[in-house]
Protein backbone atom coordinates (compact mmCIF):
# COMPACT_ATOMS: atom_id res chain seq x y z
CA UNK A 1 0.00 0.00 0.00
CA UNK A 2 1.61 3.22 -1.20
CA UNK A 3 1.39 6.17 1.19
CA UNK A 4 2.26 9.84 0.85
CA UNK A 5 3.01 12.37 3.55
CA UNK A 6 0.49 15.04 4.45
CA UNK A 7 0.93 18.38 6.21
CA UNK A 8 -1.64 20.29 8.20
CA UNK A 9 -2.25 23.55 6.33
CA UNK A 10 -5.40 24.91 7.98
CA UNK A 11 -7.77 24.45 10.89
CA UNK A 12 -10.83 26.66 10.98
CA UNK A 13 -14.51 26.66 11.86
CA UNK A 14 -16.61 24.81 9.32
CA UNK A 15 -19.09 26.97 7.50
CA UNK A 16 -20.88 24.04 5.86
CA UNK A 17 -21.26 22.13 9.14
CA UNK A 18 -21.81 24.56 12.04
CA UNK A 19 -20.39 23.41 15.35
CA UNK A 20 -17.55 21.55 13.62
CA UNK A 21 -14.12 22.40 12.26
CA UNK A 22 -12.45 21.89 8.89
CA UNK A 23 -8.95 20.41 9.10
CA UNK A 24 -7.17 20.76 5.76
CA UNK A 25 -4.31 18.38 4.98
CA UNK A 26 -2.02 18.80 1.96
CA UNK A 27 -0.29 16.03 0.03
CA UNK A 28 3.37 17.09 0.03
CA UNK A 29 3.90 15.68 -3.49
CA UNK A 30 0.86 16.73 -5.51
CA UNK A 31 -0.16 19.70 -3.32
CA UNK A 32 -3.73 18.38 -3.45
CA UNK A 33 -5.74 18.96 -0.29
CA UNK A 34 -7.95 16.75 1.84
CA UNK A 35 -10.63 18.38 3.99
CA UNK A 36 -11.61 16.58 7.19
CA UNK A 37 -14.61 17.77 9.18
CA UNK A 38 -13.89 17.20 12.87
CA UNK A 39 -15.49 17.94 16.21
CA UNK A 40 -14.75 20.83 18.53
CA UNK A 41 -12.89 18.67 21.07
CA UNK A 42 -10.60 17.18 18.45
CA UNK A 43 -9.97 20.59 16.88
CA UNK A 44 -9.07 21.96 20.30
CA UNK A 45 -6.74 19.02 20.99
CA UNK A 46 -4.95 19.57 17.67
CA UNK A 47 -4.74 23.36 18.11
CA UNK A 48 -3.37 23.07 21.66
CA UNK A 49 -0.62 20.73 20.47
CA UNK A 50 0.18 22.83 17.39
CA UNK A 51 0.48 25.97 19.51
CA UNK A 52 2.53 24.06 22.11
CA UNK A 53 0.16 25.18 24.86
CA UNK A 54 0.33 23.50 28.26
CA UNK A 55 -3.13 23.00 29.81
CA UNK A 56 -3.19 22.92 33.60
CA UNK A 57 -4.35 19.30 33.50
CA UNK A 58 -3.62 16.69 30.82
CA UNK A 59 -6.25 16.16 28.15
CA UNK A 60 -7.12 12.71 26.84
CA UNK A 61 -4.51 12.84 24.06
CA UNK A 62 -1.88 13.98 26.56
CA UNK A 63 -2.83 11.07 28.81
CA UNK A 64 -2.40 8.62 25.95
CA UNK A 65 0.96 10.18 25.03
CA UNK A 66 2.14 10.05 28.66
CA UNK A 67 1.03 6.41 28.94
CA UNK A 68 2.95 5.40 25.83
CA UNK A 69 6.05 7.22 27.05
CA UNK A 70 5.84 5.55 30.50
CA UNK A 71 5.73 2.20 28.69
CA UNK A 72 8.86 3.19 26.72
CA UNK A 73 6.77 3.29 23.56
CA UNK A 74 6.38 6.03 20.98
CA UNK A 75 4.26 6.93 18.01
CA UNK A 76 6.11 6.25 14.76
CA UNK A 77 3.55 7.76 12.37
CA UNK A 78 -0.12 7.69 11.46
CA UNK A 79 -1.82 6.56 8.25
CA UNK A 80 -5.23 7.62 7.00
CA UNK A 81 -5.86 4.34 5.28
CA UNK A 82 -9.51 4.18 4.25
CA UNK A 83 -12.47 6.24 3.13
CA UNK A 84 -15.88 4.57 3.22
CA UNK A 85 -19.19 6.40 2.76
CA UNK A 86 -17.47 9.76 3.42
CA UNK A 87 -15.95 8.49 6.69
CA UNK A 88 -12.16 8.44 7.05
CA UNK A 89 -10.30 5.71 8.98
CA UNK A 90 -6.77 5.78 10.34
CA UNK A 91 -4.16 3.74 12.19
CA UNK A 92 -1.54 4.90 14.61
CA UNK A 93 1.72 2.99 14.40
CA UNK A 94 3.25 2.45 17.83
CA UNK A 95 6.81 1.34 18.47
CA UNK A 96 7.49 -0.35 21.81
CA UNK A 97 10.72 -1.98 23.01
CA UNK A 98 9.40 -5.39 22.01
CA UNK A 99 7.24 -4.78 18.94
CA UNK A 100 5.68 -2.42 16.43
CA UNK A 101 1.92 -2.50 16.11
CA UNK A 102 -1.05 -0.61 14.67
CA UNK A 103 -4.10 0.69 16.52
CA UNK A 104 -7.31 1.74 14.78
CA UNK A 105 -8.18 5.40 15.44
CA UNK A 106 -10.31 8.23 14.17
CA UNK A 107 -8.13 10.43 11.95
CA UNK A 108 -8.71 13.47 14.18
CA UNK A 109 -7.46 11.59 17.26
CA UNK A 110 -4.55 10.13 15.32
CA UNK A 111 -3.57 13.61 14.08
CA UNK A 112 -3.85 15.06 17.61
CA UNK A 113 -1.37 12.40 18.73
CA UNK A 114 0.90 12.87 15.70
CA UNK A 115 1.21 16.57 16.46
CA UNK A 116 2.09 15.80 20.10
CA UNK A 117 4.75 13.27 19.10
CA UNK A 118 6.00 15.34 16.17
CA UNK A 119 5.63 12.40 13.82
CA UNK A 120 4.55 12.13 10.20
CA UNK A 121 1.01 11.98 8.91
CA UNK A 122 0.42 9.79 5.85
CA UNK A 123 -2.52 8.81 3.67
CA UNK A 124 -2.81 6.01 1.19
CA UNK A 125 -2.79 6.94 -2.49
CA UNK A 126 -6.35 5.62 -2.73
CA UNK A 127 -7.58 7.96 0.04
CA UNK A 128 -5.86 10.90 -1.64
CA UNK A 129 -7.30 10.06 -5.05
CA UNK A 130 -10.83 9.69 -3.66
CA UNK A 131 -10.93 12.71 -1.35
CA UNK A 132 -8.37 15.35 -2.35
CA UNK A 133 -8.99 18.41 -4.46
CA UNK A 134 -6.54 20.47 -6.48
CA UNK A 135 -5.30 23.66 -4.90
CA UNK A 136 -3.32 26.12 -6.93
CA UNK A 137 -3.03 29.77 -5.89
CA UNK A 138 -2.41 30.88 -9.48
CA UNK A 139 -5.44 29.03 -10.83
CA UNK A 140 -7.62 30.07 -7.90
CA UNK A 141 -7.13 33.76 -8.64
CA UNK A 142 -8.24 33.26 -12.25
CA UNK A 143 -11.52 31.49 -11.51
CA UNK A 144 -14.54 33.30 -12.82
CA UNK A 145 -17.06 32.42 -10.11
CA UNK A 146 -17.48 30.75 -6.75
CA UNK A 147 -19.26 27.89 -8.56
CA UNK A 148 -15.82 26.67 -9.64
CA UNK A 149 -14.80 26.09 -5.99
CA UNK A 150 -15.55 22.99 -3.93
CA UNK A 151 -17.34 23.56 -0.61
CA UNK A 152 -14.10 22.89 1.27
CA UNK A 153 -12.25 25.42 -0.91
CA UNK A 154 -14.94 28.00 -0.25
CA UNK A 155 -14.63 27.43 3.50
CA UNK A 156 -10.86 27.77 3.31
CA UNK A 157 -11.16 30.92 1.19
CA UNK A 158 -13.62 32.40 3.69
CA UNK A 159 -11.23 31.72 6.59
CA UNK A 160 -8.37 33.45 4.74
CA UNK A 161 -10.51 36.48 3.87
CA UNK A 162 -11.74 36.83 7.45
CA UNK A 163 -8.16 36.64 8.69
CA UNK A 164 -7.36 39.59 6.41
CA UNK A 165 -10.42 41.36 7.87
CA UNK A 166 -11.94 41.87 4.42
CA UNK A 167 -15.51 41.50 5.64
CA UNK A 168 -17.16 42.67 2.43
CA UNK A 169 -15.50 39.86 0.44
CA UNK A 170 -16.18 37.45 3.30
CA UNK A 171 -19.91 38.24 3.08
CA UNK A 172 -19.88 37.38 -0.65
CA UNK A 173 -18.15 34.06 -0.02
CA UNK A 174 -20.48 33.29 2.89
CA UNK A 175 -23.48 33.98 0.63
CA UNK A 176 -22.04 31.63 -2.01
CA UNK A 177 -21.71 28.92 0.63
CA UNK A 178 -25.29 29.47 1.80
CA UNK A 179 -26.60 29.27 -1.79
CA UNK A 180 -24.68 26.02 -2.31
CA UNK A 181 -26.29 24.46 0.79
CA UNK A 182 -29.82 25.01 -0.59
Amino acid sequence: METRELWIVALSESISKPGHYALILEDTQSKRRIPLIIGVGEAQAIAIAMEKMQPSRPQTHDLFQNTLLKLNASLSHIVINRLEKEVFYANIIVISPSETFEIDARPSDAIALAVRFGCAIYATSEVIENSAYDFDEKTRDKRGSYAEYTMAELEELLAKIIKKEDYESAARVRDAIERRKK
